[in-house]
């Protein structure tokens, strides 16, 4: 039987190797999470049973360390993407005393435990110790998986991460050169240069040109996904080239791709998916094919290197949590989720460990004590993170305002097959992440004898709009009605749905008759009390620099006020960009002060405007990666004011090809 088992495996197969893998993937999380293990944990602890070091089922061949690589480099991609850049721009003197912290105490510390318990001589110790200082995100998924990305501690955390892992990395690349005769002043000045011509190039160039390509190929999900992660590869490539380890320039690809693509898109959604189902998970396996559990019982020194190397990690780790606690008054579980994020040791911990063992700086004993270190740190950090995380979970959730017992019912009345998918993506955008109500789209079909033709068009159309909401995890629930004026039908289903939003596409230029005979959104806003936002949407929203909002006088003072300022909110918070408040000075007091509570939190500026008579002056340059957003009123309301009635000439004039919305506030008809 032995000998069979022996013939058998190693699995060399690659159909084999990839259904045993899928197939661990999907078992051992269900079943560790029957006895309250982390699925995480139960990767990991698959990954050392199916590896050489247990029962040898798969080897850790060139395509696990190739799926590794990119899972690790994609945790490190989706960190800097989700983070929440105005709460890191608050905090970040947080995130860098956090970060300092995390790097010098274990710096020291770990350099004296290194000289004086395991005996090793200067470099080897401060290799050693920069290892203590550096961390790898494992238990990020767990974090974005708890709706977490927002909590400050986590915000701080990340931050800390790219400055102690740059500290570290920095120890490292002065130890061997050191050590391979190199580190002279010239090494020193090309490592600085090099860095500082790849920061630009991903921070300032690489935004940039995926912008224009946002904007002017195709929206197609695939060659968006693929796009993406081409720059992160690139970034992650660049980073190698210029000196720096890969995880930081992927990193940076996330930051630098954070204010492009929104939370709730359908882009968004893809990135998270892939890399939860395939990449990430092949990393956890990786990690644990590199521990060899044999060492427990080879003999007492390698115990007792294994652990003295595990036990100076974990309290070298604990310590700048515990401090930073301290510091800035967190809860318990904040604190255990700082200790958790930062604990973990992978990526740039093997990398310095296999650097030091090639200069001899680092024997087989310590060898093998680090690898189990990151064996063990990574199943101490997917624990402490996911049992604090769900403690703190809930209690976020209690911290979160009541939004209302009404449900968020978004009605988008559709005209033009064009107009379709830019309706429906500020719908997504817009909508109240906890409601779980579907969105509407609606066709009001003339009723008379080609109505049944246009039925089955349309709803070939709405196909395309459904899978464009399916990516967003968003439902569609798709309306036609008969009617012989389309404002009636229209005002007929916000009744029926009790919609509280209405988006309607601009219908274009504005003609005398319109005068006349009104329009479309004449009648709606003659029959229904709901917000209504007009929109030309030209290019996508995700590729917004700033949001440019028009706020007249006694806009505070409307009904609907709280309401449209928090979809606003909520729009700015998924498209990312500045929000310009410009407007009467009473209306920029009360939405300053209703923006300094709550979440999600917005980065926001405000100018006072005295003369509203010439509006080209109201809007200043105009510039096409802006929205600029006019809040309007219905006639005899109290906000309603006479430049309102020339703001669709001025627009159909000068904002053709540029995206804007005109928002009319919720109000009570008499």
């Amino acid at each position: 039987m032995l000998l069979l088992f022996e013939f058998v495996f190693p699995v060399k197969d690659p159909v084999v190797v990839f259904t045993i893998v899928l197939l661990v993937l999907f078992l051992a999380p269900i079943v560790l999470q029957r006895l309250r293990i982390p699925g995480l944990i139960g990767i990991i602890l698959a990954g050392t049973a199916l590896g050489p070091t247990g029962f040898h089922i798969l080897e850790r061949s060139y395509a696990i360390e190739l799926f590794g690589t990119v899972g690790l480099l994609y945790i490190m991609f989706q960190a800097g993407l989700e983070i929440d850049l105005n709460d890191f721009k608050k905090n970040r003197n947080k995130s860098l005393t956090f970060g300092l912290l995390s790097f010098i105490i274990p710096q020291g510390l770990g350099t004296l435990g290194g000289l004086y318990l395991l005996d090793l001589s200067m470099s080897s110790a401060l290799l050693l110790a920069s290892m203590f200082a550096s961390h790898t995100l494992i238990a990020f998924p767990i974090i974005s998986r708890l709706d977490l990305m927002k909590n400050q501690a986590v915000t701080i955390t990340l931050g800390g991460t790219l400055i102690v892992n740059i500290l570290a990395l920095l120890v490292l690349a002065a130890i061997a050169g050191g050590a391979r005769g190199e580190a002279d002043t010239a090494f020193w000045i090309r490592l600085l240069l090099s860095s500082a011509v790849f920061v630009f190039m991903v921070m300032w160039v690489g935004p940039r040109v995926i912008r224009w390509f946002f904007r002017n190929v195709e929206s197609e999900g695939v060659s968006q996904y693929t796009f993406v992660l081409f720059f992160v590869f690139a970034a992650s490539f660049g980073a190698k080239l210029a000196g720096i380890e890969a995880i930081i320039g992927a990193f940076l690809a996330g930051l630098a791709l954070n204010r492009l693509i929104p939370p709730t898109s359908p882009l968004m959604n893809r990135i998270g998916f892939v890399g939860n189902t395939l990449f990430i998970p092949f990393f956890l396996i990786n990690v644990g094919m590199l521990a060899d559990l044999s060492i427990l019982v080879r003999g007492k020194e390698e115990l007792l290197i294994v652990g003295a190397v595990v036990g100076m990690v974990i309290f070298l780790k604990w310590l700048p949590a515990k401090i930073t606690t301290w510091i800035y008054k967190y809860r318990k579980e904040e604190g255990s989720i700082i200790f958790g994020l930062s604990v973990a040791q992978a990526a740039s911990t093997l990398a310095a460990a296999l650097v030091g063992y090639e200069l001899g700086l680092v024997n087989d004993n310590v060898l093998n004590g680090i690898i189990m270190m990151i064996l063990v740190t990574c199943l101490l950090s997917s624990v402490v993170v996911e049992r604090a995380g769900k403690k703190l979970a809930v209690v976020e959730k209690h911290k979160t305002p009541d939004a209302g017992e009404l449900p968020d019912r978004i009605l988008a009345p559709i005209s033009n097959p064009e107009s379709m998918n830019p309706l429906i993506e500020l719908a997504i955008m817009i909508k109240k992440q906890q409601s779980a109500e579907p969105i509407y789209p609606l066709s009001v079909i003339p009723d008379d004898e080609m109505a049944g033709n246009r039925i089955l068009t349309l709803q070939r159309d709405l196909e395309k709009a459904k899978k464009l909401a399916s990516a967003s995890d968003i439902v569609l629930q798709p309306i036609t009605r008969v009617d012989l004026h389309p404002g009636g039908g229209i005002v007929r289903a916000a009744k029926e749905l009790m919609a509280n939003k209405i988006v309607i596409g601009w219908h274009g230029k504005y003609n005398p008759k319109d005068y006349l005979f009104g329009t479309v959104l004449d009648y709606l806003l003659e029959h229904t009390p709901q917000m209504i936002l007009v929109t030309n949407l030209k290019y996508p929203l995700s590729t917004t620099r700033r949001l440019v909002i028009v706020v007249p006088e006694n806009a505070e003072l409307e009904p609907g006020f709280p309401e449209w300022l928090n979809t606003l909110r909520a729009l700015a918070a998924q498209a990312k960009g500045l929000a310009r408040f410009k407007g009467a000075p009473g209306a920029l007091a009360k939405i300053k002060e209703a923006l300094a509570k709550g979440k999600p939190t917005i980065e926001s500026t405000f100018e006072s405007l005295d003369n509203w008579d010439d509006l080209q002056t109201v809007c200043d340059k105009i510039d096409s990666d802006d929205l600029y957003i006019f809040i309007s009123a219905r006639e005899a309301t109290i906000s309603h004011q006479p430049y309102m009635t020339r703001v669709p000439r001025y627009l159909s004039r000068h904002f053709q090809d540029v995206n804007f919305i005109v928002l009319y506030p919720e109000q009570v008809i008499g």
